[in-house]
């Protein structure tokens, strides 16, 4: 059988949680799958061919029925793909890699107020206002979104479809719907997003000034120590060159009653009753770099760029009005 390359585009990035049953017997299936040096050796050998099981045997210098074994655990875990082909003698097995990137969530911790927590997502795309200056851009799931370095394409009517976009300094503005219960107060609110600096193609050591604000309300900067790439985004399209921006950090803002903190280091003094969010029928989150400090651009990431399969992501926390959180 002569061998076959795939294309690139036929391979998918596969995103578990843990956070059913379900999933964490997946991720264990998956696991034990790939415990094994031999089962890894197979997964690399079909990584730019389809292969028969004798091939695969042969390769590996192990006996056909032990390759068998290895494929069908492969298999049964959904890392490879195996069909039934015409051959010169009857039909034989045909194996073929499905992913190229497994990546896994880790449960976030339980707590027993997780009925007063809400989640709001927002599409990178989805800004109601922007004031941008180039370097400038906007990225899609699949091509470029109006001109590169030109402001006007940020009201693009594609712009809702961004999984990127990056900026010199400036800032863009969503609206998050101000969803609360009328028995309770809100105890935090915190906002989590993928960004980076924006260097010309990358480079790691390029520091930026990131700033927040909320309803108006400078939540504070973040200095972001680069821009990302040389090595491919674990969600990012094969079409987008390697020696662009590729990924990320996760950063995730928390703002309650006694300050503002960014992944768990204080950051400003601003409380959540500084942000006056009940005056408002939404939320107003804005991002972005002043032209002041050190400008050195941001990337924003969704849910199908770079290495977290997020989009933006707004947390309100509540609790009972009548609660108070320990001082």
């Amino acid at each position: 059988m002569t061998q076959k390359s795939l294309p690139p585009v036929t391979r998918q990035v596969r995103v578990l949680t843990l956070d059913t049953h379900n999933a964490d017997a997946q991720v264990e299936q998956i696991l034990k799958a790939l415990a094994s040096d031999k089962r890894i050796a197979i997964l690399r050998y079909l990584s730019s061919r389809i292969s028969s099981i004798n091939e695969i045997a042969k390769a590996m210098d192990i006996p056909a029925s032990t390759a068998t074994m290895h494929i069908t655990i492969l298999e049964e875990a959904g890392l490879v793909r195996t069909e039934l082909k015409p051959a010169n003698r009857g039909l034989q097995k045909v194996c073929s890699r499905v992913y190229d990137q497994i990546v896994i969530q880790l449960p976030a911790p339980q707590t027993d107020d997780s009925e007063n927590i809400i989640d709001i997502p927002m599409p990178v795309g989805a800004y109601v206002d922007c004031q941008v200056a180039p370097t400038c851009g906007l990225v899609g799931e699949y091509g470029i979104i109006g001109e590169l370095d030109d402001p006007t394409s940020f009201y693009h009517p594609e712009r809702i479809y961004t999984q990127l976009l990056w900026f010199r300094h400036g800032y863009v503005e969503y609206r998050f719907p101000n969803r609360g219960y009328s028995h309770m107060e809100l105890e935090s609110l915190q906002f989590s997003a993928e960004v980076c600096s924006e260097a010309p193609h990358h480079n790691p050591d390029w520091p930026s000034d990131i700033t927040l604000w909320v309803n108006d309300v400078e939540i504070g900067t973040w200095r972001s120590p680069g821009d990302f790439g040389g090595q491919r985004g674990v969600l990012t399209p094969v079409w987008w060159d390697e020696w662009n921006t590729q990924y990320g950090l996760l950063k995730i803002w928390r703002i309650s009653e006694s300050g503002t903190i960014i992944d768990g280091v204080p950051l400003s003094n601003v409380t959540v009753n500084d942000l006056k969010v009940s005056d408002h029928p939404y939320i107003s989150l804005k991002i972005g770099v002043k032209n002041v400090g050190v400008p050195g651009g941001i990337n924003i990431f969704g849910a199908k760029f770079g290495n977290y399969p997020q989009d933006l992501l707004l947390r309100l926390r509540f609790r009972e009005k009548s609660r108070r959180s320990p001082a």
